[in-house]
């Protein structure tokens, strides 16, 4: 890269984080978007976002488009828009472009009204069925003699959420000591058997009176709340269930339209 593109693109990521143009950086006269970048990064790095990537992340991201809108110039320079696999291969990639817009806009144009929505959130229950959730913090040592040692002097405590919190501290062996012992929400199914039931059971400012012994050592459990389980609130769910039916009318539609076509083509399989 050149010394003006180099200084160009140092320019252009300090300024990144300010509201203004759309142009990441300008090559020859030809601009790289913000759009371009997300598009790139989108395709070339699995989940990954843009705006989530460090300094350094972003230079590279933005010189590799650097590199490349030079790479297509030279190309372009050198005829490879006459070349015959070049258009060969570009019929196959607008085929594909125009099946996907068209699919795109096919799915888009679907209708389906409240009454449909409601129906289909009233007949699935089992799909936006919430399981029961808890919000705790824990104190996890090696040995039961110590969560037994810990428990009884919780209990004497007049404030027993500040007492846990200073226990969770200082004895506590898991990486949420630093945090007084909190790990926030989690439903049933993501704690192994023995923490969730133990956690469950509890009421709201309740600890455990027994140790909870799991393959991490011995927990005693603070409930600081807890959801039971029941059915998704429908409002919540809503966009998800009229993405779900206009997919399944769109798979229905395209399988009608299929056998429609096959019906009047003149298919041969060789």
């Amino acid at each position: 890269m050149s010394r003006v593109l180099k200084i160009l693109l140092v320019m252009v990521l300090a300024t990144l984080s300010l509201v203004g143009s759309d142009v990441i950086a300008t090559v020859n006269d030809k601009d790289i978007t913000r759009e371009d970048v997300d598009q790139f990064v989108a395709k070339s790095i699995r989940g990954a976002r843009y705006s989530a990537m460090n300094t350094t992340q972003k230079q590279q991201v933005v010189n590799q488009l650097i590199d490349r809108a030079l790479y297509v110039e030279v190309a372009r320079k050198e005829g490879i828009e006459q070349d015959a696999e070049y258009s060969k291969a570009l019929l196959k990639v607008k085929e594909n472009l125009m099946l996907d817009i068209w699919m795109k806009k096919r799915l888009n144009d679907i209708k389906v009204s409240d009454q449909e929505v409601h129906t289909y959130y009233q007949q699935h229950d089992r799909k936006f069925m919430k399981t029961a959730s808890a919000s705790v913090r824990h104190i996890l040592v090696s040995s039961e003699m110590e969560a037994k040692e810990i428990i009884r002097e919780l209990l004497k405590s007049r404030n027993l959420k500040d007492r846990f919190i200073e226990f969770a501290h200082s004895r506590s062996t898991g990486p949420s000591s630093k945090n007084g012992g909190d790990i926030g929400w989690f439903n049933k199914a993501e704690m192994v058997p023995e923490f969730s039931n133990a956690a469950l059971a509890l009421r709201k400012g309740q600890i455990t009176l027994v140790p909870v012994k799991t393959q991490f050592g011995y927990h005693i459990i603070y409930l600081t709340d807890k959801r039971g389980a029941g059915k998704m609130e429908y409002s919540k769910v809503k966009e998800s269930i009229v993405s779900s039916i206009k997919l399944e009318k769109f798979k229905m539609n395209l399988e009608n339209l299929n056998r429609k076509l096959k019906s009047s083509a003149r298919i041969t399989v060789k």
